[in-house]
């Protein structure tokens, strides 16, 4: 074994480590971050490290999660704000569609996916809804095709159920038993590593003791 390559190997499971301690630090802010200037701040540092690591798919998921997460704060669950909250569906998506170039047919790319579809949708109804209902229904159901068990797939479902008025198909009984599905999940769910995505379990606590 040549020295060259020894000290390649070296410098690479430096950069490595030093990629996932950045990480370490910020995932466990994903699922505790309430604030939407403060998720937009998560976002920026997720970008950064993504910038860096070209290579890897989680910083830019991440930094395309809490901007769509960013913009849902900022909207507040109202309808008709597309003014503030396209601009980081744009962004959100540009981050995301990188993330997919380096992890094909993943379950967590395709909850973001929805994500950002369902919050252009929100942007306008009356005039977006033939576009992107159905664009939201499509990554809905490929992210629970790539992975059924992904616990974050019914925390969405049940959202959508929950909320949709009952003469457009909602139903907050049918929304209940997904949140109890998805909490189920979440306690059998195993990350592949401490810094893949986990969020999403007091989320569904939290809509549970709604639909109560």
């Amino acid at each position: 074994m040549s020295a060259a390559f020894i000290l390649a190997s070296l410098v690479s499971f430096s950069q490595s480590d030093k990629y996932t301690k950045a990480m370490e630090q910020l995932v466990p802010a994903v699922d505790t971050t309430k604030n939407a200037d403060a998720m937009a701040g998560l976002a920026n540092s997720f970008q950064r490290i993504a910038e860096a690591e070209k290579t890897q798919w989680l910083p830019f998921y991440y930094a395309a999660y809490c901007n769509v997460t960013s913009a849902y704060l900022t909207s507040m669950g109202q309808m008709g704000m597309a003014d503030k909250t396209d601009p980081l569906a744009d962004k959100s998506e540009a981050l995301l569609n990188k993330a997919e170039e380096l992890s094909k047919n993943n379950s967590e790319i395709y909850i973001v996916k929805k994500m950002i579809a369902t919050l252009r949708l929100m942007g306008d109804p009356m005039n977006r809804y033939m576009t992107y209902g159905p664009a939201a229904a499509e990554a809905l159901a490929a992210a629970k095709k790539a992975n059924p068990e992904n616990p974050r797939a019914f925390l969405l479902e049940g959202q959508d159920k929950f909320y949709t008025p009952e003469e457009y198909g909602g139903s907050k009984v049918e929304g209940k038993k997904l949140f109890e599905e998805a909490l189920k999940k979440f306690d059998a769910f195993k990350p592949e590593s401490p810094i893949h995505p986990t969020w999403g379990k007091m989320q569904t606590q939290y809509f549970l003791t709604q639909a109560q």
